[in-house]
């Protein structure tokens, strides 16, 4: 074996990660002489149980496994790989192995992960789909889980406008989970990343998701919070950021709501209250003075795209205009007006009125 597939071996046996890895490292050198080593010397270094998965490891799960990333069009990175991601490889105990769909690329280092209650009241669920819309647009990254409620309207939010989002999952690419979100994970491959550090064949189990809260905590330089009520499992990802030390901000949610108690506490604590995503851009901007927002190929989309909310707002007056009328007087898509749509809304400029017709505000 060479050191990817020793890497990707060591990723296949249970209870071995980054940190043990690195003790081995320290005394083997490289990846591969991991399983030349005798029973004795590893178990000096990882005890009985884990030195014995190594020596009997059988190179068919590795060929099995990587066979089906093939197949499936996923790269298979490594923690000693330059592609690997930035922030994620500053955490303690960051995943040996990453399996992806889509394209890590740099501009994610500018990232927030958005979490909450998987069973959110509208508001939750609401303001998830807005603020990741509203970041995207700024050029900050989703990260988010995919999981029901929150994380799923968060990755919708920032592919409305076309932006960066990165799913991390819980379970194997054999097990996409929950299974109504395999389109979903299709789309954000198409415009980000869809990541789990599990080999193929893992299923979406209990255990595994708190392992894959502390990737969106570590992917991302924030977390916020939606909404979440006392024991909800976005307070874990919460517990990771603070380690991490990654910035964490809530909404505030009524008083008297079950799904805002997590997150009224959190903001007793002292997290970051915030009302619109310019707070968080703020406090993203004055803790990473060094991050560029724009690189200049981005920075010319976004002129580009400004001509083009010009050219938008300028056909929509103070009389109602229908969809089928902006297409025929900008000659552009539908799909690019509905984008440029959702701009004007957020600054304000437009608002919708029943039947899908737009008014100056």
């Amino acid at each position: 074996m060479n050191n990817f597939e020793s890497l990707v071996s060591l990723n296949l046996i249970p209870q071995i990660g980054s940190v043990r890895l690195g003790r081995l490292l320290k005394y083997f050198d490289q990846p591969q002489n991991i399983f030349k080593a005798s029973r004795n010397a590893l178990e000096a270094l990882v005890g009985s149980r884990i030195s014995e998965g190594i020596v009997l490891f059988d190179v068919k799960k590795l060929e099995k496994d990587l066979a089906q990333a093939r197949k499936a069009g996923l790269e298979v990175i490594t923690l000693f790989d330059e592609s690997y991601p930035h922030n994620l490889k500053q955490i303690p105990g960051a995943p040996i192995v990453l399996y992806v769909s889509g394209k890590i690329i740099e501009a994610d280092n500018l990232s927030l992960g958005i979490v909450g209650s998987r069973r959110a009241s509208f508001y939750g669920l609401s303001s998830a789909e807005k603020f990741a819309a509203e970041l995207a647009l700024n050029n900050i990254a989703i990260v988010s889980g995919m999981a029901r409620g929150v994380d799923t309207y968060a990755h919708r939010g920032a592919l409305k406008v076309s932006g960066r989002t990165i799913a991390v999952m819980g379970s194997g690419f054999n097990h996409i989970y929950p299974p109504e979100n395999r389109g979903l994970a299709d789309r954000i491959a198409k415009n980000g990343a869809v990541i789990s550090e599990f080999p193929m064949d893992t299923r979406p189990l209990a255990q595994n998701f708190p392992r894959r809260n502390r990737l969106i905590s570590g992917l991302s330089l924030g977390v916020l919070v939606t909404e979440a009520a006392r024991n909800s499992g976005a307070l874990i990802t919460v517990d990771f950021a603070l380690e991490q030390g990654r910035e964490v901000f809530a909404l505030p949610g009524r008083i008297d709501a079950s799904v805002s108690m997590g997150t009224n506490e959190l903001l007793k604590q002292g997290a970051k209250l915030v009302t619109c995503s310019e707070d968080i851009l703020e406090e993203l901007n004055s803790a990473n003075p060094g991050v560029k927002t724009f690189s200049e190929p981005e920075f010319e989309k976004n002129i580009l795209c400004a001509k083009e909310e010009n050219i938008l707002y300028n056909c929509i007056g103070h009389k109602a205009a229908a969809m089928d009328d902006l297409v025929e007087k900008t000659s552009l898509s539908s799909s690019q007006i509905s984008s440029l749509i959702l701009r004007l809304q957020f600054k304000k400029l437009i608002k919708e009125l029943p039947g899908k017709h737009f008014i100056r505000s």
